[in-house]
């Protein structure tokens, strides 16, 4: 169990109480139950992976989410995790990717989080099942510098999908409003292809592979927990958004403090969690209640994901017309 720690006043970091733990609790499926056949969507699983995987129904899932143990070592709660060689991280890899790949629906896709020193690993596994169309590359900014080194600050998702022919991609769905510098402007003199607002001038943009608009949880936001690699939910939003349809199901077996579920849930998906570690499952189960009552993803609101730092006010005002 993680714990306790001395908050500020301000700090919104969630917590687990224990007045809340037998409550939470009910919410969450163990091994025993995912074994006897419990029905599996829209639940949270407390296991290994690898020891329910067989009972998940191969083609369950539209869109799976994996952000495994990336190759260095690290502390989860009470587990820990040893870095090794490149072959042997493949091979771990491997252990559990090839049967999660059965999981995975015809025309279904798959996102994979790493940084730079498991990258190469997983392109090339991942490839072994399944076709690589792309790799994002987002800007992680938070951590202390590097005095010997340059600071870590980015981390890859690779994009793959089980039939590069027949697969689902909404552009529209995950278009970034820009403000626009250097406006250009019609014979007539009304905009090209942006909008004049007495806040600035703005562009819906077409997504790149490099995401610099992404704010890693920090104790302020109401999404953030004490898990060590959280990701943000505006980040697993545009993953969503992109390769899922409302109503589609989305699987995630590294789930850990459930920014998946949570917002699949949020986004009107249905969704699969699995985590090995019981606190993690906690908090999760925690924040899964607390998507019932708040819809909102911190940096996407309107329909539109905004700059990072836009004022709230501003985006409150919506997308616009897409051009």
């Amino acid at each position: 169990m993680v714990a306790d720690k001395q908050r500020a006043g301000r700090n919104r970091t969630l917590t687990v109480d224990d007045a809340e733990r037998a409550l939470l609790r009910q919410d969450i499926l163990g091994g025993a139950d995912v074994a006897g056949g419990q029905e599996l969507t829209d639940r949270f699983v407390n296991a290994d992976f690898m020891d329910v995987v067989r009972f998940i129904p191969d083609g369950f899932a539209h869109l799976i989410i994996v952000d495994p143990p990336y190759n260095l070592s690290k502390t989860f709660n009470a587990s820990r995790f040893a870095s090794r060689s490149d072959e042997a991280y493949a091979d771990y890899l491997r252990s559990w990717f090839y049967p999660l790949c059965a999981k995975l629906r015809p025309g279904g896709s798959l996102y994979m989080c790493g940084d730079w020193r498991c990258s190469a690993a997983q392109q090339r596994v991942i490839a072994e099942r399944l076709t690589v169309l792309n790799r994002i590359t987002w800007q992680r900014e938070k951590g202390r510098g590097a005095a010997a080194n340059w600071k870590n600050a980015m981390e890859d998702i690779w994009f793959a999908v089980a039939d590069r022919k027949d697969y689902y991609f909404n552009v529209e769905a995950v278009k970034q409003k820009r403000r626009v510098l250097a406006p250009y402007r019609r014979s007539d003199g009304r905009p090209k292809d942006w909008e004049e607002t007495q806040e600035g001038n703005f562009r819906l943009t077409c997504p790149s592979n490099f995401w610099d608009d992404i704010s890693v949880p920090f104790w302020s936001m109401p999404e953030n927990t004490d898990h060590p690699t959280q990701k943000p939910e505006k980040l697993i939003a545009k993953l969503v958004l992109a390769s899922s349809r409302p109503g589609d199901i989305v699987l995630d077996p590294f789930a850990g403090s459930g920014t998946t579920c949570v917002v699949a849930k949020k986004l009107g998906r249905h969704y699969l969690g699995v985590e090995l570690d019981g606190e993690y499952s906690l908090w999760a189960a925690k924040r899964l209640r607390m998507a019932d009552g708040d819809k909102q993803i911190q940096g996407y609101s309107g329909g539109c994901f905004w700059e990072r730092n836009t004022p709230v006010a501003r985006q409150d005002e919506g997308c616009g017309s897409r051009r």
